[in-house]
């Protein structure tokens, strides 16, 4: 697809610095409110998304980045539907509450991540974030959400933001897939299976956890 096409060339003339952190971290939180909204929508409940905020320009082009992300997402639910729904089920919280909410989702984070950083991995807490967010809406609870925003920028400060960096930015994420004809195409896929055997015991370490 053209957008792929383009995306290297982008990356080759907007790349020459290294993203900040501050930069990093307004970037993640707005995929994150684009993920949410996308599941939102799909589950058919809503929620009012704020306005996107102005990011500098080493972010490049936020519906290229977002686009892959929300397709490997698709991917990644689509394997294990089971593992990405009732989330909050699954890890026994009450979404009434915005420090079980928090402190859910950060140790879960924790998990994944505890063994090394991969963009499957990345695209896995996306994927826990948009489904903790139906949870929270559907409950009656959708000032959760900004929570959970609030969280995903918080743990790419303090554990991803010097990974992200030695990548060049969000923008790596579009070398996940490849154009096609058809749509894109991953060659993380077999990397992933390890992600979703590896979440899975995030969330029984999780709920092993002393109260």
């Amino acid at each position: 697809m053209e957008m792929l096409r383009r995306s290297s060339v982008f990356a080759a003339e907007v790349f020459d610095r290294s993203p900040t952190d501050k930069e990093l971290v307004s970037q993640a939180r707005a995929l994150c409110r684009d993920y949410i909204q996308s599941r939102l929508s799909r589950a058919g409940v809503g929620w009012s998304k704020p306005e996107p905020t102005k990011l500098a320009s080493s972010w490049g082009t936020q519906g290229e980045v977002s686009a892959v992300l929300l397709w490997l997402g698709d991917e990644l639910e689509y394997l294990r539907p089971n593992v990405y729904r009732n989330v909050a089920r699954q890890l026994n919280i009450t979404v009434a509450s915005e420090s079980a909410v928090s402190d859910a989702f950060l140790a879960v984070a924790a998990d994944i991540f505890s063994t090394g950083v991969t963009w499957g991995k990345v695209v896995s807490l996306y994927a826990v974030a948009g489904a903790l967010a139906v949870d929270c809406v559907r409950h009656g609870h959708a000032a959760m959400v900004n929570t959970i925003v609030d969280c995903m920028g918080e743990f790419v400060r303090k554990s991803l933001s010097t990974w992200l960096k030695r990548r060049g930015g969000w923008a790596d994420l579009t070398k996940c897939v490849v154009s096609a004809d058809a749509g894109f195409h991953s060659h993380w896929l077999i990397s992933s299976l390890c992600t979703l055997g590896h979440y899975v015991m995030a969330l029984v370490l999780y709920l092993l956890r002393e109260k």
